[in-house]
């Protein structure tokens, strides 16, 4: 019988590295993220390396100096690769990797790679390949080193795998044939988001950093059944569920892609159709990890990530996460903020989506919000109209019914679009 192989050596061993410009660059803690990046796309980091620099070097990411200390750690280590902290140039790609003689990475890589193994739907699936395309068309000369070095793992995942070996005019046909595919989905989207109008029910688009609780939080509202892990996007696919108040209005919330520091451009360029989902919301529910030591940070990446997307001039509610897991650390002594504030936002709210505390309150921030998109109806409508208070029923609130001699005397709060056609007679 043939030994088993273990997998444990089959696990890529990487060292990362990083260019530090200046202190708002906020080094470690971007390399914290890209060590936790890189575990979840199945790597295990065993050194890191910073060099300080007035600027990144323009054809070998580090200097010479630096180049020689990590070649060194790759041999005494055993790596078998390094990860570079930002996204790399051909030329950087391809001089580093002739430099270390080992294959290199880029954050850019890891983070399409772990996109690559997450996405289940077919617009998911379409947007990682193009994704990947655009970064590797202009690439496939370091990419196919990299590949000889080394014969797989992280880069390598994903449906994109099957075009790297083939010229840059095919890749670029089937980039138009992903575009148009993706063209197909966004119609079916729209298709269904005007269903969604006709309903008259508000919208609540779930953004925020990635594992700030965002799936937690929408599961434990509907009872979606979507994966919730502790991981660096847990989830890929955007998720839209219907949460009924307790009159019994309903709001659909939509989960979205977790949000990331330098967030790969190809990424949110492939990511659009699916983060439209937030451009057309009524509400941006924005998910925020209160026990991170990085919050105000994250917090920012989403705001500008927003912006960038040109998500704006929307009712946003910001949810502070988390704060069972606040509580605890503050206990333990550990140094945290202030109590967590966010003044740019309409509401605020404090919550637990793993246990369920607060959750009262945002539900009544829900009812205020949808209270302030209706118009009071005061109306008699006669019997023979019975069929109106239906139309309230459905996508109104309805105060009181009064059957009277003279008809059926109502008092709702409605959706503006329908005050007119239910006041006529």
């Amino acid at each position: 019988m043939a030994d088993l192989i273990d997998l444990k050596e089959l696990q890529e061993k990487v060292i990362l590295i990083a260019v530090s410009t200046g202190e708002e660059d906020h080094t470690e803690a971007s390399l914290d993220e890209l060590e936790e990046l890189a575990a979840t796309a199945g790597a295990v980091t065993i050194a890191r390396v910073t060099q300080n620099r007035e600027r990144v070097h323009p054809g070998t990411y580090l200097g010479k100096g630096k180049i020689d200390e990590v070649r060194d750690l790759i041999w005494e280590l055993g790596a078998t690769g390094v990860v570079c902290d930002d996204e790399l140039s051909p030329a950087q790609l391809r001089n580093l990797e002739d430099a270390l003689d080992t294959k290199v990475m880029d954050r850019t890589m890891v983070i399409l790679d772990i996109f690559a193994a997450r996405a289940n739907t077919r617009e998911g699936k379409i947007q990682v390949e193009l994704a990947q395309l655009k970064y590797r068309a202009v690439r496939l000369v370091g990419m196919r080193n990299s590949l000889s070095r080394l014969g797989g793992g992280i880069g390598t995942r994903g449906p994109g795998e099957k075009k790297l070996e083939t010229d840059r005019r095919l890749i670029h046909q089937r980039i138009g044939q992903l575009k148009e595919e993706l063209e197909d989905v966004k119609r079916h989207r729209e298709v269904t988001r005007q269903q969604r109008e006709k309903n008259f029910a508000l919208t609540a688009a779930i953004v925020g950093y990635t594992n700030a609780g965002k799936s937690t939080l929408l599961n434990r509202l509907t009872g979606a059944g979507i994966l919730a892990e502790d991981k660096l996007f847990a989830t890929l696919d955007p998720t839209t569920r219907s949460f009924y108040l307790e009159d019994g209005q309903q709001i659909l919330l939509t989960d979205t892609v977790g949000f990331i520091r330098k967030l790969p451009h190809h990424l949110i360029e492939a990511f659009k159709s699916t983060l439209e989902e937030a451009r057309y919301s009524d509400i941006i529910l924005h998910v925020v990890d209160c026990a991170n030591p990085q919050m105000d940070m994250q917090m920012h990446v989403v705001k500008e990530t927003l912006r960038e997307l040109e998500i704006v001039d929307k009712t946003v509610v910001t949810v502070f996460n988390k704060t069972d897991r606040f509580r605890e650390m503050e206990s333990e002594g550990q140094p945290l903020q202030q109590v967590p504030r966010d003044f740019s936002s309409d509401y605020q709210v404090r919550i637990s989506a793993k246990t369920g505390e607060g959750l009262d309150e945002l539900e009544k921030i829900f009812l205020t919000i949808i209270r302030s998109r209706r118009v009071l109806l005061e109306k008699v409508y006669a019997y023979s109209q019975a069929g109106r208070i239906q139309t309230i029923r459905k996508y109104g609130q309805l105060l009181e019914e009064e059957y009277r001699d003279d008809g059926i005397a109502v008092k709702a709060y409605v959706p503006a679009e329908l005050f007119a056609e239910l006041y006529s007679d």
